[in-house]
């Protein structure tokens, strides 16, 4: 059983690891980006709400995402792990993960952090943009997405660094190298 998470700026890998991960572990992969991509895409309350934030560059509000995994991991396939994949992207949404896990029982076994320097993030995210289509992945959004996890997401390095659960991976290098990196740091 493995509760993690995935975290690290956009472009970093996390979704492309935690795939990887969660089939040796056998465990779900939650990834907020998919859920509310999901929502915008079906044209949901709520996806219509989000879609504003996320065309911008700027988080969803906290309490819509918090909602979304409390849900989540309630259901049945969490019951022997999970990786959350883009979430906490703040202090207070960790603050509000760790209250959440309290109700349910649960405690985290690591937070897998991967470090990627910005020039390669642009790189990495404007080819995603061209291969997948996607409207988020413009030079202008990819420098606010930047600006804002540097601003409040990376304090989360300090917050979980006290746990002794961080895990520091160099983002850099073959998917097989970092996916090995992040095996061995979570055993």
């Amino acid at each position: 059983m493995k509760r993690l998470i995935f975290m690290g700026p956009p472009g970093a890998g996390k979704g492309t690891q935690a795939d990887i991960v969660k089939e040796k572990f056998k465990i779900p992969q939650i990834s907020t980006g998919d859920i509310l991509r999901s929502a915008v895409k079906n044209g949901t309350a709520m996806g219509v709400e989000a879609k504003k934030y996320m065309d911008a560059g700027d988080l969803v509000p906290d309490a819509v995402v918090i909602g979304i995994i409390r849900d989540r991991l309630v259901e049945s396939d969490c019951a022997n792990g999970f990786i959350l994949d883009g979430f906490p992207r703040t202090v207070e949404q960790a603050k509000a993960l760790s209250e959440i896990l309290k109700e349910l029982h649960m405690e985290l076994d690591s937070v897998v952090n991967l470090d990627v320097p910005d020039e390669e993030l642009v790189k990495r995210l404007l080819g995603r943009a061209i291969k997948e289509g996607r409207s988020d992945d413009n030079e202008e959004t990819i420098k606010n997405r930047l600006h804002t996890y540097n601003t409040k997401t990376l304090p989360l390095i300090d917050f979980y660094k006290g746990t002794g659960i961080l895990r520091q991976i160099n983002g850099l290098g073959s998917m097989e190298q970092i996916t090995d990196s992040i095996l061995k740091s979570i055993q």
